[in-house]
Parts: C-alpha cells; structure tokens; sequence
C-alpha cells in the first residue's frame, strides 16, 4: 500500500542553478560540493544529502568520459550500497514518502546524465540499490564496453 501511493508521487529533477518555484516541493541537493556562486538562502532546500554523490573518483572519471554512461550508472548504483551512502538513501526514501513532490538538486551541466536521474529512477521505482555485481552483470558490463570500443 504505502509503494502504491509513493509510485504516484512525483520526483523532478532540476539543476541547482534554476530558479525556486513552488512547485519544486521537498528541494534536495544531492551534490557532495556545494553549488559554486550561490548562497543557502537561494537554494531554499529542505535536505543537503552529500553521501548520495558519486565518490570524487567516479565523478571525475565520468567527466571526462561522458559517453560510458551505463558503466558510471552501474558503479554509482555500487557506490549507493556503501554503509555511509544507506543512512542518506534512507533519508531520501523516508522524506519522498512523506511529501507531495521531491525535486533533487545537482549542479552538473550535462541535464540528463547525472547522479540524480540516478536517484530519480530509484525513487520511481522503489528500488534499492544493487550490492553485488554477479556473472550475469559482468557480462553485459563486458558487452557494453565491447559496443563503446567498435564505435
């Protein structure tokens, strides 16, 4: 019952440097760094959750290579399983219940390939993030590269 009403809930994505709007509901920064430029009195957020940000290592490594993105999404879904990333899920998870609509907040300039559309689809889905990679997944990791590789 209570996945049935949260699957009705919106989640938007935004990025941090738009500007507030009501609409927005519950505003969540999901950033490990805070946004360059703006003060907290113009973010007007609710939670600053830094622990659900890819590790500084996987954030650059996807910068300056934003076209494996289905290998970042895989390792930062990885990440998301680590004990310092499960209290902040939790908190995400525990505020999207009880608010109308979520809006998480990044700063990166790539708009649709960035760790809060991550969280986005977890959300949506009421899903928790994967904790081990199995054959299975291996394999279609392997194949992906492969394709990125024949480009």
């Amino acid at each position: 019952m209570i996945e049935e009403s949260f699957k009705a809930m919106p989640v938007a994505v935004k990025r941090v440097y738009e500007s507030v709007s009501r609409s927005d509901g519950a505003r969540v920064l999901v950033d490990r760094l805070w946004p360059r430029g703006l003060r907290k009195s113009e973010i007007a957020l609710q939670e600053w959750l830094r622990d659900l940000a890819p590790s500084n290592e996987l954030r650059k490594w996807f910068h300056a290579q934003p076209e494996r993105w289905l290998l970042f999404r895989k390792r930062y879904l990885k990440e998301l399983a680590r004990p310092e990333a499960l209290e902040d899920l939790k908190k995400l998870y525990s505020l999207a219940r009880k608010r109308k609509r979520v809006t998480l907040l990044y700063a990166s300039k790539n708009q649709q390939h960035n760790n809060a559309t991550v969280l986005k689809d977890l959300l949506d889905g009421m899903r928790k993030p994967p904790t081990g990679t199995g054959p299975g997944a291996l394999r279609a990791m392997r194949a992906r590269d492969a394709a990125i590789r024949r480009r």
